[in-house]
C-alpha cells in the first residue's frame, strides 16, 4: 500500500507541477489547465491573502509576496540550479544501480546523452556584449535590418525608454535582463535567461535532449525491472489479487486497469527501491513535459511566431471578436525610416530590412469604442494616407509578414 501511495504521489507531483510552469502559456489559457493554472496562481493565493488579512493583518502575506516576486520576477539561479541538479540526483541514483544490468550500447547511449542537458542550458545561459540576443550600441543597426516592421504588432520610430535604443521589429524590453531582445521569445526561469535571436536554436536543442534523456531513462528502468517484476509476480501470486478483477462493466474494467497499474509499479518500487523504480517512474511522468513544450515551440515556428507574438496576437484576437479592429491595405515600401546611432546621437536613416521577402501592407488599429477610426495620429496618416478602414473579426484577414513557411522560418532562426 505504502509503495502504491508513492506512484500516486509522483504522478500528482508530476501533473502539478506541469500545470503550474506551463498553463500559462497563450495556447492553454482557454482550457482546463489554463484554468487549474489560475487557481493555484491567482484564486487560491487571494483566498488565503484574504484569511491571512482577517488573522495577522496581512503581513503574513506581504512576507509571501517577496519571496515570490524574488522567486519569479527577478533574475537568479535558484531554479536552473533545482533543474541541473536534479538531473544530476537522478543520476547518480539511477546509475550505479542499473550499471551493471545494462549491454554495453545502452552505455554508450547514457554517455552520449547524459552530458547535453547541461550543455545546451549553458548555451541558453550565455550573456555577454557580443550576445546576439541582447540589443545594443554595437549590434542595433544590425537588428533593426532582420526584420521589417509589420504595423501591427512592431512600429517603427521606438525608442526604449530604459535601454534609449531603437526597438527593432520582434524585439522586446525584459525587466529581468533589463535590456532589450532581439527576436524576444520569452525569459525562462529554467535556463535563468532570455530567449531570442542567437540562442532559441539551443533552447529547442535543451527541450529535445531533455525529453530524450528522460524518455530514455524510463525504458532503461522498464527494461531492467521488468524481468524482475515479471519473476514476483509468477512466484507470489496471492500478493497481486486485484480488487476488480471480476468486475466486467466498463468502470469495474477502467478501475481494475488503473489498480494493475499501481500494483506493478509498486512492486517496481519494491524491487529497484527509488533508484530503478522511483527515478524510472518519475523519468516517465516528466518526459511528456519538454517534450510537449517542444511541440508547442514547433507549432509556433510553423506559424511564425514567437511565444511573445503568440500572446500579443491572442489579445489581438479577443480585441477582434470585441468589433474593435480596424484594418486598412497601404502600398508596400521597399525601405523604412529607422533611427540609426552616429556619435551616440540619433538621426533619421534609411535602412532596408535586410533580405526579408516580404513587407507589411496591411495597418491595423485598435478603437476604444468600435467606431471607425478618426483623429488619427500624423504617423499613421503618413503610413496609410487616405486610405478606407474596414472593420477586422479574425485573424485569418491578418497577413503576417514574419510567416514564411515551415523550412524558412525554421531556416531563419537556426542561421541566427
Amino acid at each position: 500500500m505504502g509503495y502504491r501511495a508513492l506512484a500516486v504521489a509522483i504522478l500528482a507531483i508530476s501533473f502539478f507541477t506541469f500545470v503550474a510552469f506551463f498553463g500559462r502559456l497563450p495556447g492553454l489559457r482557454r482550457t482546463p489547465i489554463g484554468l487549474l493554472h489560475r487557481v493555484i496562481w491567482v484564486y487560491i493565493p487571494n483566498g488565503l491573502r484574504g484569511v491571512d488579512k482577517s488573522i495577522s493583518g496581512g503581513r503574513i502575506s506581504r512576507s509571501f509576496q517577496r519571496g515570490y516576486q524574488k522567486l519569479l520576477f527577478e533574475k537568479h539561479p535558484i531554479v536552473l540550479i533545482f533543474f541541473l541538479s536534479l538531473i544530476t540526483a537522478c543520476a547518480g541514483l539511477f546509475l550505479p544501480a542499473a550499471w551493471q544490468y545494462l549491454p554495453i550500447y545502452h552505455k554508450l547511449g547514457i554517455v552520449v546523452l547524459l552530458p547535453l542537458p547541461y550543455i545546451f542550458t549553458r548555451l541558453c545561459n550565455i550573456t555577454n556584449a557580443s550576445s546576439p540576443h541582447i540589443v545594443n550600441h554595437t549590434n542595433v543597426i544590425n537588428n533593426l535590418t532582420q526584420y521589417p516592421y509589420d504595423y501591427k504588432l512592431f512600429h517603427p520610430n521606438n525608442i526604449c525608454r530604459t535601454c534609449d535604443l531603437p526597438k527593432p521589429a520582434r524585439s522586446k524590453h525584459c525587466s529581468l535582463c533589463r535590456a532589450c531582445v532581439a527576436r524576444a521569445d520569452h525569459h525562462c526561469i529554467w535556463v535563468n535567461n532570455c530567449l531570442g535571436r542567437g540562442n532559441y536554436k539551443y533552447f529547442l536543442s535543451l527541450l529535445l535532449s531533455t525529453s530524450i534523456l528522460l524518455a530514455y531513462g524510463a525504458y532503461l528502468a522498464y527494461v531492467t525491472l521488468k524481468p524482475q517484476v515479471a519473476e514476483n509476480i509468477r512466484q507470489y501470486p496471492e500478493w497481486h489479487v486485484l480488487e476488480y478483477a471480476n468486475r466486467t462493466d466498463y468502470t469495474g474494467r477502467m478501475l481494475c486497469f488503473g489498480e494493475w497499474v499501481l500494483d506493478v509499479l509498486a512492486t517496481a518500487f519494491m524491487l529497484g527501491g527509488v533508484s530503478l523504480g522511483g527515478v524510472g517512474f518519475l523519468a516517465f511522468l516528466t518526459a511528456p513535459l519538454p517534450a510537449g513544450l517542444l511541440s508547442y515551440h514547433v507549432y509556433l515556428i510553423w506559424a511564425g511566431m514567437t511565444t511573445n507574438e503568440s500572446g500579443k496576437w491572442g489579445d489581438w484576437k479577443e480585441d477582434m471578436a470585441d468589433g474593435l479592429c480596424f484594418i486598412t491595405d497601404f502600398d508596400t515600401r521597399d525601405s523604412w525610416s529607422y533611427p540609426s546611432l552616429d556619435n551616440n546621437h540619433y538621426h533619421p536613416d534609411v535602412w532596408k530590412a535586410g533580405g526579408w521577402p516580404k513587407r507589411s501592407g496591411q495597418f491595423l488599429v485598435l478603437t476604444g469604442d468600435g467606431q471607425h477610426p478618426r483623429n488619427l495620429q500624423q504617423s499613421i496618416k503618413d503610413v496609410v494616407g487616405d486610405a478606407e478602414w474596414r472593420r477586422v473579426w479574425n485573424l485569418k484577414e491578418v497577413e503576417n509578414v514574419y510567416d514564411l513557411g515551415w523550412w524558412e522560418n525554421a531556416k531563419d532562426l537556426l542561421t541566427n
